[in-house]
Formats: C-alpha cells, sequence, structure tokens
C-alpha cells in the first residue's frame, strides 16, 4: 500500500529576512542581499522579523492547528556549503502550530525558519549565491495520508490558494515553493528532497513510486529528484532528528501566544476559498464544478462578485471560468498580468444579456479586453456591432441564402439536421456576424 507526507517549504511574503533587514526582492546579482548576520559572521546577532511570526500566525490557524503557547527557535546543525553557520535557524520541540488540518489531510506541525543559500551547478564548479540566505520560510508537514501522486498535487493546489487568500504567498515566484517527499510502496520508506513545482512534485513522486515496485526499499534513504532525465537518484542514508543535534538558540528569546492575541488573529482571517465555494453555491446556486474554479484564485473570485452585482450570477460564471480563463491561458497570462477592470466585463455581458451583441461578438470583444481596457458598449456602438434587430432584414438574408444554397436546403429535407447549420454561418457571414444565431436558425427552419 503507498504511503505519502509531504514537507511543504513555503517563501513568506515579507520586504525583509527573517532576521535581518536584508531585503527579500530586489538585486538578482549574487550576494548582493546581504550581511554579517546572513552570513553568520562573528559577533552577529538575529533578530526576529514580527511579520514573518504573523505570517506563520495566520497560517496555522488557518489550517485548523492548535497554537503553541509558547515556542522557541533552535539551531538544527548539519554540514553543507549553502549554510554558512553550519546550523539552519528552525523549530523543532513547540512550532507555531501542530494538529491540524485541511479537508481530509491532517497537517502533523507548522513551524518558521531561515532558508539557506542557493547551490548554483556549472558544469564541474559549484558557486554558491547567498542572496537567500535568511529568507522567511514556514515549513508545513502533513501525515503520511496520500495514497497517490495526484492527490499530493492537489492538496497542493489547495493549500497555495488559501496562502494566497491569506496574503501570505505569491505563485508567480517557483522558488517560493518547495516540498520534500516521503514515499513508501513496498518497502522503507524514501525522502525525495527539494522538489519544486506541483508538476515536478507528481512526476518524482509517479517515478519513485514504479521504482520502489520493481525494486522494494531496503533501506531508509534520501534521494534527489532530476527533473531534465526524469528520475530519482540516491544522496545519501536518512537521517534522524537526532542526528540534527538540535539546541535553543541562546540569541533568540522565546516566544509567547495570549489567548487573546490568538482569537484575535482568529477573527481577522479573510474567508478561505473552501468557504467561498460553499457560499457561491448556497447564494448564486452555482454548480460545484463553477465554484470550485472561481473561488480558486482571489482575483478571480472578487471579479465574479463584483460582476454578480450587475449581471445574472450563472451567465457571469460561465464567462468568467470557461471564456475568460481560456483566452488567458491561451496567452500565457493570468490575471495579476493584465488591466481587467470589472465595469467593463459588466459593460460587455450586459450588451451580450440583452442581446445586443452575439456570442462570436461578445468573445472577439474580450480578446480585445485581455490586450488592454475599453469601453465595450462605447466600442459596439462606434464599430456598429449591434445585433441587427429587425426580423424583416434577417428574413431577407435568409432567403438569399436558401435561394444560393439549393444543394444544401435538399440536403437539410433529406434529412441531414447538421446541414442547419451550414445554411446558419452562411447567413452570419451575410450579417458580418451582427445576426442571432438562434434566431437566423428559428427563420430558416420556417422558410425552408
Amino acid at each position: 500500500m503507498t504511503k505519502i507526507g509531504i514537507e511543504c517549504h513555503v517563501q513568506l511574503l515579507t520586504r525583509s529576512k527573517i532576521f535581518c533587514s536584508c531585503p527579500t526582492l530586489g538585486d538578482e546579482n549574487p550576494n548582493t542581499r546581504i550581511c554579517p548576520t546572513c552570513l553568520g559572521l562573528p559577533g552577529s546577532k538575529p533578530v526576529l522579523n514580527k511579520e514573518a511570526l504573523n505570517q506563520a500566525l495566520k497560517v496555522a490557524l488557518a489550517l485548523n492547528c492548535k497554537v503553541s503557547e509558547e515556542t522557541f527557535f533552535s539551531r538544527k546543525s548539519y554540514f553543507y556549503p549553502d549554510l554558512v553557520k553550519n546550523y539552519q535557524i528552525t523549530q523543532y520541540e513547540f512550532p507555531i502550530g501542530a494538529k491540524g488540518k485541511l479537508e481530509n489531510i491532517n497537517i502533523t506541525r507548522i513551524h518558521l525558519e531561515e532558508d539557506p543559500g542557493a547551490l548554483i551547478h556549472q558544469g564541474n564548479t559549484c558557486l554558491i549565491d547567498y542572496n537567500r540566505s535568511g529568507i522567511p520560510l514556514i515549513e508545513i508537514v502533513t501525515e503520511p495520508d496520500f495514497k497517490t501522486p495526484n492527490e499530493v498535487r492537489l492538496f497542493l493546489k489547495k493549500l497555495i490558494t488559501m496562502l494566497e487568500y491569506l496574503g501570505v504567498y505569491n505563485r508567480t515566484s517557483e522558488a517560493a515553493l518547495k516540498a520534500d517527499a516521503n514515499i513508501s510502496t513496498t518497502g522503507e520508506k524514501v525522502e525525495i528532497k527539494n522538489i519544486t513545482g506541483l508538476k515536478e512534485i507528481q512526476r518524482a513522486l509517479e517515478y519513485e513510486a514504479s521504482r520502489q515496485e520493481a525494486e522494494p526499499a531496503k533501506i531508509q534513504e534520501t534521494r534527489g529528484w532530476n527533473p531534465e532525465k526524469g528520475i530519482t537518484f540516491p544522496m545519501r542514508t536518512k537521517e534522524f532528528e537526532e542526528d540534527y543535534g538540535y539546541i535553543a538558540d541562546p540569541d533568540l528569546p522565546k516566544i509567547t501566544f495570549s489567548k487573546t492575541l490568538i482569537n484575535t488573529f482568529k477573527k481577522s482571517l479573510p474567508e478561505l476559498s473552501l468557504d467561498k465555494v460553499q457560499r457561491f453555491k448556497k447564494t448564486y446556486s452555482l454548480p460545484d464544478e463553477d465554484a470550485e474554479t472561481l473561488a480558486s484564485e482571489k482575483l478571480l473570485a472578487d471579479l465574479f462578485e463584483e460582476v454578480a452585482k450587475k449581471i445574472d450570477p450563472k451567465l457571469a460564471a460561465r464567462w468568467l471560468r470557461r471564456d475568460l480563463l481560456k483566452v488567458l491561458h491561451y496567452n500565457k497570462k493570468s490575471l495579476k498580468d493584465i488591466k481587467l477592470d470589472a465595469q467593463h466585463v459588466i459593460e460587455l455581458l450586459d450588451l451580450l444579456q440583452q442581446n445586443k451583441i452575439n456570442d462570436a461578438t461578445a468573445k472577439e470583444l474580450l480578446i480585445k479586453l485581455i490586450e488592454k481596457p475599453f469601453s465595450p458598449s462605447t466600442h459596439v456602438k462606434k464599430e456598429k456591432l449591434t445585433m441587427i434587430e429587425s426580423s424583416e432584414e434577417l428574413e431577407s438574408m435568409c432567403k438569399d441564402v436558401i435561394k444560393n444554397n439549393k444543394d444544401v436546403v435538399e440536403s437539410y429535407k433529406a434529412g441531414k439536421e447538421e446541414s442547419i447549420h451550414y445554411l446558419v454561418g452562411q447567413v452570419m457571414r451575410l450579417s458580418k456576424g451582427k445576426a442571432n444565431p438562434k434566431e437566423v436558425q428559428k427563420i430558416l427552419k420556417k422558410l425552408i
């Protein structure tokens, strides 16, 4: 039986590092955002970033964890080139939160720690960039509740959405989320280290599951993931917690969370995606898939709610979930990349709702809105894109098409229902896309 657990490392959205004032973003040249504290130089002292602590506390509460009344930082000793002090400042004995849950997955613990530097391999040379040293991370550890790699990917998608709603995570940075995965199928547990990205996490687990089925693991070991070759490779035998020689960090004070503070943070939590899904279904009578897709991204959910104030919610949901996301995907963009005004979307869907434009025109306007903002109603008026409302004009066009496509008409009469679509297309072409396809089909059938 396959058992999988993950240790997810998430970079928090703070302006400065966890134990010093060096910026988390800025100059990307190697070793430019560093100071004596980042480099662990003699005499340097860490000072805890309060915002990092607050963000970690919010995540713990959102994951329904029991918050520790008292916690402190420890030194986790191990030797690696990217770890300048030969120890990492982390939390071990008393994490910020423990025994939480996200849907059906149990959360073992969540704690704060610092990121090491980054190793850059160039041929036979290994360079070290310490810009990441001291970046604030939260580590979220789950129980081995996953049975398939796909379950892990779906869980991480929901976790990422929750973190975005809390305002502590930015999905545009691939380095902002990494995971270690523990998997066992037919033998001992194997850990795969430092996998970046949801697709790679699933690929690594799928490969390792098939490898273990062919060759059961006889010892607990740590393996790396090579995304280019699509294989895991042995790194070392698995360490145990006692191997790290944890000691309390004497340079950092103990932290206490009062019940008043915890309750204040609980009340300040925003409505999260899972709650929003239930509200969307109840308030707007949306089907499960629409509600889940719209709530999967905060910007999309906020846009939907703004549009639904003026437009039929089901129409708004269908266009935002289907057409908007399709156009964004085709252009390899996200809502964060464009300037989409909710008022312009309302104008567009209002024109459609009132039958002033057809679906084809609405889709063309939506594509243009992705490129730059403009008023759809003004554009439709200026370009004379309003649908033809005169039944006499439509009937005249339909008669012309019937007259010029007698073979297709006979085909329809003979029972080929799909022939009507060709005739409708010809009328749409004649009207330059301004006819109502449903009305055209109705008139054609009546005339034939």
